[in-house]
């Protein structure tokens, strides 16, 4: 079986914020999916093999019907192990201790900082592969 090449999902219900995120690794060479809802990111998993799941996941943590945080709860109850930055415009620390609890590796705040987001990105890409795959 082949590998496929690694990929980033985004999650985030704002149009605006996907397309600049989009734009933004694309123009770095990284390849990127999209959705705008957390059952929109879940409804393209059921098929995917570990080697088929993104390599990070970047997802807001308010939306509407399921947020982020929710997302990331459902995935580890699945026992699906996707490597997850979280953006939020949130500042409580009770939320960033829930996420980071949930299994975040990273919680960070929009605005987004360019070079934050490639930062957190480039800490789960040096992350072991045992750390990125399914529980």
């Amino acid at each position: 079986m082949t590998q496929s090449s690694p990929w980033i999902a985004i999650v985030d219900d704002d149009p605006a914020v996907l397309k600049a995120l989009a734009r933004f690794l694309r123009l770095r060479a990284i390849e990127v999916r999209t959705y705008v809802s957390a059952q929109d990111f879940l409804a393209s998993l059921p098929e995917k093999t570990s080697d088929e799941l993104p390599e990070c996941l970047i997802v807001d943590l308010q939306m509407p019907e399921m947020s982020g945080l929710e997302l990331q709860h459902h995935l580890n109850r699945a026992g699906i192990r996707i490597p997850t930055i979280v953006i939020t415009a949130s500042r409580e620390a009770e939320m960033r201790d829930q996420c980071e609890a949930a299994g975040a590796e990273s919680y960070l705040l929009k605005p987004l900082e360019d070079t934050s987001l490639l930062a957190a990105i480039n800490e789960i890409r040096a992350m072991p592969d045992q750390r990125k795959r399914p529980r």
